[in-house]
Protein backbone atom coordinates (compact mmCIF):
# COMPACT_ATOMS: atom_id res chain seq x y z
CA UNK A 1 0.00 0.00 0.00
CA UNK A 2 0.94 3.40 -0.98
CA UNK A 3 2.10 5.69 1.96
CA UNK A 4 -0.59 8.68 2.54
CA UNK A 5 0.37 11.84 3.10
CA UNK A 6 -2.53 13.37 5.20
CA UNK A 7 -1.29 16.83 4.75
CA UNK A 8 -1.07 16.86 1.69
CA UNK A 9 -3.98 16.42 -0.16
CA UNK A 10 -6.39 15.16 2.40
CA UNK A 11 -6.62 17.29 5.21
CA UNK A 12 -8.15 20.04 2.65
CA UNK A 13 -10.97 17.75 1.84
CA UNK A 14 -11.45 15.11 4.46
CA UNK A 15 -13.75 17.15 6.89
CA UNK A 16 -16.21 17.97 3.65
CA UNK A 17 -15.63 14.26 2.36
CA UNK A 18 -16.12 11.98 5.55
CA UNK A 19 -18.61 13.43 7.93
CA UNK A 20 -20.54 11.63 10.05
CA UNK A 21 -23.93 12.56 11.35
CA UNK A 22 -25.14 12.31 14.70
CA UNK A 23 -27.00 9.39 14.38
CA UNK A 24 -24.01 7.31 12.93
CA UNK A 25 -21.71 8.93 16.12
CA UNK A 26 -24.81 7.15 18.37
CA UNK A 27 -24.69 3.98 16.08
CA UNK A 28 -20.73 4.12 16.61
CA UNK A 29 -20.61 4.76 20.43
CA UNK A 30 -23.55 2.43 21.26
CA UNK A 31 -21.38 -0.12 19.81
CA UNK A 32 -18.70 0.37 22.11
CA UNK A 33 -20.73 0.80 25.43
CA UNK A 34 -21.94 -2.38 25.01
CA UNK A 35 -18.68 -3.70 25.81
CA UNK A 36 -17.86 -1.34 28.35
CA UNK A 37 -19.09 -0.96 32.30
CA UNK A 38 -21.66 1.49 33.29
CA UNK A 39 -19.59 3.63 35.54
CA UNK A 40 -18.32 6.86 33.98
CA UNK A 41 -16.04 8.60 33.97
CA UNK A 42 -13.48 5.99 31.31
CA UNK A 43 -10.35 7.55 29.79
CA UNK A 44 -9.77 7.11 25.96
CA UNK A 45 -7.40 6.96 24.11
CA UNK A 46 -8.22 8.17 19.99
CA UNK A 47 -5.52 7.17 18.12
CA UNK A 48 -5.34 8.23 14.54
CA UNK A 49 -7.80 10.66 15.50
CA UNK A 50 -7.34 12.69 12.24
CA UNK A 51 -9.59 16.20 11.98
CA UNK A 52 -11.73 15.02 15.47
CA UNK A 53 -14.73 13.38 13.61
CA UNK A 54 -15.08 11.00 16.97
CA UNK A 55 -12.77 12.51 19.73
CA UNK A 56 -15.67 14.59 21.10
CA UNK A 57 -18.20 12.13 21.16
CA UNK A 58 -16.32 9.48 22.96
CA UNK A 59 -15.54 12.62 25.82
CA UNK A 60 -18.90 13.44 25.69
CA UNK A 61 -20.30 10.26 26.58
CA UNK A 62 -17.70 8.55 28.27
CA UNK A 63 -16.58 11.26 30.34
CA UNK A 64 -12.76 10.80 29.18
CA UNK A 65 -10.17 12.63 29.67
CA UNK A 66 -9.91 11.72 26.14
CA UNK A 67 -6.75 11.41 24.22
CA UNK A 68 -6.23 12.18 20.27
CA UNK A 69 -3.11 11.32 18.77
CA UNK A 70 -2.95 12.13 15.69
CA UNK A 71 0.50 12.02 12.90
CA UNK A 72 -0.94 14.17 10.77
CA UNK A 73 -0.25 17.71 11.83
CA UNK A 74 -2.72 19.64 9.56
CA UNK A 75 -4.97 17.00 10.24
CA UNK A 76 -4.85 17.86 14.15
CA UNK A 77 -4.89 21.50 13.68
CA UNK A 78 -8.30 21.11 12.17
CA UNK A 79 -9.30 18.70 15.01
CA UNK A 80 -7.68 21.22 17.98
CA UNK A 81 -9.68 24.55 15.66
CA UNK A 82 -12.96 22.73 15.06
CA UNK A 83 -13.28 19.98 17.04
CA UNK A 84 -12.53 20.96 20.98
CA UNK A 85 -14.14 19.54 24.09
CA UNK A 86 -13.29 20.34 27.75
CA UNK A 87 -12.34 16.53 27.99
CA UNK A 88 -9.95 16.00 24.85
CA UNK A 89 -6.58 17.41 24.22
CA UNK A 90 -4.61 16.61 20.66
CA UNK A 91 -1.03 15.12 20.65
CA UNK A 92 1.54 14.44 18.02
CA UNK A 93 2.47 10.61 17.99
CA UNK A 94 1.75 7.84 16.18
CA UNK A 95 0.69 3.72 16.63
CA UNK A 96 4.20 2.83 16.54
CA UNK A 97 4.67 5.41 19.46
CA UNK A 98 2.20 6.71 21.54
CA UNK A 99 2.71 9.57 23.92
CA UNK A 100 0.77 8.22 26.81
CA UNK A 101 2.07 6.80 29.61
CA UNK A 102 1.34 2.97 31.11
CA UNK A 103 -2.24 1.56 31.88
CA UNK A 104 -2.90 5.36 31.11
CA UNK A 105 -6.51 4.03 29.00
CA UNK A 106 -9.70 2.63 30.09
CA UNK A 107 -10.18 1.90 26.32
CA UNK A 108 -8.57 2.59 23.22
CA UNK A 109 -10.04 2.91 19.35
CA UNK A 110 -8.48 2.43 15.99
CA UNK A 111 -11.15 4.03 13.63
CA UNK A 112 -9.97 3.46 10.01
CA UNK A 113 -6.58 3.75 11.14
CA UNK A 114 -5.08 -0.17 11.12
CA UNK A 115 -3.86 -0.41 7.62
CA UNK A 116 -1.64 2.74 7.77
CA UNK A 117 -0.45 1.43 10.69
CA UNK A 118 3.77 0.35 8.96
CA UNK A 119 5.01 -1.98 12.42
CA UNK A 120 2.39 -4.10 13.24
CA UNK A 121 3.93 -5.93 16.21
CA UNK A 122 5.13 -2.46 17.45
CA UNK A 123 1.75 -0.67 17.09
CA UNK A 124 -0.44 -3.53 19.49
CA UNK A 125 2.62 -3.65 21.90
CA UNK A 126 2.26 0.34 22.40
CA UNK A 127 -1.06 -0.34 22.03
CA UNK A 128 -1.37 -2.90 25.20
CA UNK A 129 0.70 -0.98 27.12
CA UNK A 130 -1.30 2.19 27.31
CA UNK A 131 -4.18 0.34 28.01
CA UNK A 132 -4.94 -0.47 31.67
CA UNK A 133 -5.31 -4.17 32.50
CA UNK A 134 -9.38 -5.40 31.84
CA UNK A 135 -9.54 -2.48 28.97
CA UNK A 136 -11.25 -2.88 25.99
CA UNK A 137 -9.81 -1.92 22.07
CA UNK A 138 -11.93 -1.17 19.50
CA UNK A 139 -10.89 -1.54 15.94
CA UNK A 140 -12.71 -0.49 13.07
CA UNK A 141 -10.94 -1.71 10.10
CA UNK A 142 -11.72 -3.51 5.99
CA UNK A 143 -10.65 -6.74 6.11
CA UNK A 144 -9.54 -8.44 3.07
CA UNK A 145 -11.84 -11.11 3.09
CA UNK A 146 -14.59 -9.51 4.36
CA UNK A 147 -15.24 -6.16 2.46
CA UNK A 148 -18.23 -4.33 3.07
CA UNK A 149 -21.05 -4.35 0.55
CA UNK A 150 -20.36 -0.24 -0.64
CA UNK A 151 -22.71 0.57 -3.33
CA UNK A 152 -19.98 2.07 -5.73
CA UNK A 153 -18.07 -1.41 -5.85
CA UNK A 154 -20.82 -2.88 -7.83
CA UNK A 155 -20.73 -0.60 -10.38
CA UNK A 156 -16.61 -0.07 -10.37
CA UNK A 157 -15.63 -3.92 -9.47
CA UNK A 158 -12.07 -2.37 -10.26
CA UNK A 159 -12.14 0.23 -7.07
CA UNK A 160 -13.11 -3.07 -4.87
CA UNK A 161 -9.57 -4.79 -5.68
CA UNK A 162 -7.65 -2.24 -5.06
CA UNK A 163 -9.21 -1.29 -2.24
CA UNK A 164 -9.39 -4.89 -0.90
CA UNK A 165 -5.25 -4.78 -1.34
CA UNK A 166 -4.93 -2.23 1.12
CA UNK A 167 -6.34 -4.46 3.95
CA UNK A 168 -5.40 -7.24 6.52
CA UNK A 169 -7.58 -10.72 6.47
CA UNK A 170 -9.25 -11.17 9.92
CA UNK A 171 -6.82 -14.11 10.91
CA UNK A 172 -3.97 -11.48 10.44
CA UNK A 173 -5.44 -8.48 12.06
CA UNK A 174 -6.45 -10.39 14.85
CA UNK A 175 -2.84 -12.20 15.06
CA UNK A 176 -1.68 -8.97 15.26
CA UNK A 177 -2.88 -8.65 18.74
CA UNK A 178 -3.25 -11.24 20.37
CA UNK A 179 0.13 -12.11 19.53
CA UNK A 180 1.08 -8.84 21.43
CA UNK A 181 -1.22 -10.34 24.56
CA UNK A 182 -4.76 -9.05 23.92
CA UNK A 183 -7.66 -11.55 24.07
CA UNK A 184 -10.32 -11.40 21.43
CA UNK A 185 -13.51 -10.64 22.46
CA UNK A 186 -15.37 -10.38 19.63
CA UNK A 187 -16.20 -9.26 15.71
CA UNK A 188 -19.11 -7.40 15.71
CA UNK A 189 -21.26 -6.16 12.88
CA UNK A 190 -22.09 -2.52 13.05
CA UNK A 191 -25.09 -1.17 10.48
CA UNK A 192 -24.57 2.70 10.47
CA UNK A 193 -26.26 5.37 7.91
CA UNK A 194 -23.18 6.66 5.19
CA UNK A 195 -25.16 9.83 4.03
CA UNK A 196 -28.52 10.54 3.50
CA UNK A 197 -29.17 9.44 0.26
CA UNK A 198 -27.04 8.13 -3.19
CA UNK A 199 -26.27 11.61 -4.54
CA UNK A 200 -24.96 12.81 -1.07
CA UNK A 201 -22.89 9.85 -1.07
CA UNK A 202 -21.18 10.35 -4.13
CA UNK A 203 -20.92 14.09 -4.20
CA UNK A 204 -18.76 13.61 -0.96
CA UNK A 205 -17.03 10.83 -2.90
CA UNK A 206 -16.03 13.10 -5.22
CA UNK A 207 -14.21 15.26 -3.27
CA UNK A 208 -11.41 11.78 -2.96
CA UNK A 209 -11.51 11.72 0.72
CA UNK A 210 -10.28 8.51 1.20
CA UNK A 211 -6.95 6.36 0.59
CA UNK A 212 -8.50 4.68 -1.80
CA UNK A 213 -7.94 7.14 -4.13
CA UNK A 214 -4.44 7.61 -3.12
CA UNK A 215 -3.72 4.14 -4.70
CA UNK A 216 -5.29 4.25 -8.22
CA UNK A 217 -4.11 6.18 -11.14
CA UNK A 218 -6.47 9.53 -12.28
CA UNK A 219 -7.46 7.35 -15.36
CA UNK A 220 -9.27 4.55 -13.36
CA UNK A 221 -10.65 7.27 -11.09
CA UNK A 222 -12.20 8.88 -14.00
CA UNK A 223 -13.47 5.90 -15.70
CA UNK A 224 -15.22 5.02 -12.04
CA UNK A 225 -16.43 8.72 -11.40
CA UNK A 226 -18.33 8.37 -15.35
CA UNK A 227 -19.46 5.34 -14.69
CA UNK A 228 -21.30 5.96 -11.21
CA UNK A 229 -22.50 8.90 -12.95
CA UNK A 230 -24.16 7.47 -15.57
CA UNK A 231 -25.81 5.26 -13.25
CA UNK A 232 -26.79 6.92 -10.55
CA UNK A 233 -30.23 8.28 -11.99
CA UNK A 234 -31.65 5.00 -11.80
CA UNK A 235 -30.62 3.87 -8.70
CA UNK A 236 -30.80 7.24 -5.84
CA UNK A 237 -34.52 6.79 -4.82
CA UNK A 238 -33.80 9.52 -2.44
CA UNK A 239 -33.48 7.16 0.72
CA UNK A 240 -30.66 6.73 3.15
CA UNK A 241 -27.84 4.98 2.48
CA UNK A 242 -26.41 2.00 5.12
CA UNK A 243 -23.79 0.18 5.37
CA UNK A 244 -21.96 -2.52 7.59
CA UNK A 245 -18.85 -2.50 8.91
CA UNK A 246 -16.97 -4.72 11.01
CA UNK A 247 -15.90 -3.93 14.65
CA UNK A 248 -13.14 -6.50 16.32
CA UNK A 249 -13.15 -5.80 20.09
CA UNK A 250 -10.00 -7.06 21.89
CA UNK A 251 -9.05 -7.15 25.76
CA UNK A 252 -6.18 -6.47 27.83
CA UNK A 253 -6.46 -9.47 30.29
CA UNK A 254 -5.87 -8.70 33.54
CA UNK A 255 -3.67 -10.63 36.29
CA UNK A 256 -5.47 -13.98 36.29
CA UNK A 257 -7.31 -13.50 33.30
CA UNK A 258 -9.83 -11.67 35.13
CA UNK A 259 -11.77 -8.60 34.46
CA UNK A 260 -10.48 -5.80 36.73
CA UNK A 261 -12.70 -2.80 36.04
Amino acid sequence: MKKVDYDGHQHTVYVAGRPMSNDALKVWIEAFARHLPSERPLRWLDLGSGTGRLTPSLAESFGGPVYGVEPSNKMRDQAVASAAHPSVSYHSGSAEQIPLSDASCDAAVLFWVWHHVVDHARAAAELHRVVRPGGKLFVRTNLSDRMPNTWWFHLVPEWLEVDRRMYRSRAEVTADFTTAGWHFVSLDEIEWRRAENLTTDFERLKLRATSLFEQMSDELIEVGFARIAKNLPALDDGEPVFETSDLLVFERASTGDATNW
